[in-house]
């Protein structure tokens, strides 16, 4: 399970920088101040779902180029939630978004900050893949957390696509008003095929 999980997307790449990290610190390098990994992984969360919920779920763009884009990142997973290769963040979406963010934290908290803070991304998405991977594979979790947080991402998959945007944690979904008792929603016509959009994802 945790090969396939490694062989598919970015997964790989996030492993290899964490540990890469890890070994650099351990060497001599950059202290890996616990309260710098722990605001990374906060930042990740933060923003978790608002990828999800307002760039993935983006209506369909004019260009397209961008929409092939959209139908590869999100909308082609929704039509094959089961397809490993639509599951993961391709590393050539993932490695820019990455650096322009460490950019950004360079400017804002120093050199000193950057490496423990891409460090607390770096597991904070893997975190989110491996949540991610174990809710649409046939396999049950272990936790009274793990089979509650697999239930609660599938039924963005299964009933709507207009609530329930928490991968890794419903905390904003409660804070944006998206959390809701899946009793008392009306399953979508579009929760398989967002915006009525064509399945068929070329850039995998």
């Amino acid at each position: 399970m945790i090969a396939t999980f490694l062989k598919h997307g970015s997964n790989s790449a996030l492993a290899l920088g964490a540990l890469a990290l890890l070994v650099w610190s351990a060497l001599g390098g950059p202290a890996l101040a616990p309260g710098w990994i722990a605001l990374g992984a906060a930042l990740f969360f933060g923003s978790e779902y608002l990828w999800h919920r307002f760039a993935f779920h983006a209506p369909p763009s004019g260009n397209e180029t961008i929409h092939r884009l959209q139908r590869r990142l999100h909308y082609d997973h929704h039509v094959e939630p089961a397809r490993l290769d639509l599951l993961f963040l391709p590393l050539w979406f993932l490695a820019p978004v990455l650096a322009a963010n460490a950019a950004i934290f360079w400017m804002v908290f120093g050199g000193g900050a950057i490496a423990p803070i891409v460090l607390g991304v770096l597991i904070a998405i893997l975190y989110y893949e491996w949540v991610h991977y174990i809710a649409h594979i046939p396999y049950q979790p272990k936790t009274a957390w793990g089979r509650y947080i697999k239930r609660y991402h599938l039924r963005h998959h299964f009933i709507s696509e207009k609530y329930w945007y928490g991968v890794s944690n419903p905390a904003f979904d409660y804070v944006y008003g998206t959390a809701a008792d899946p009793k008392k929603v009306e399953k979508s016509p579009n929760v398989r095929n967002l915006f009525g959009d064509r399945p068929g994802a070329d850039l995998a």
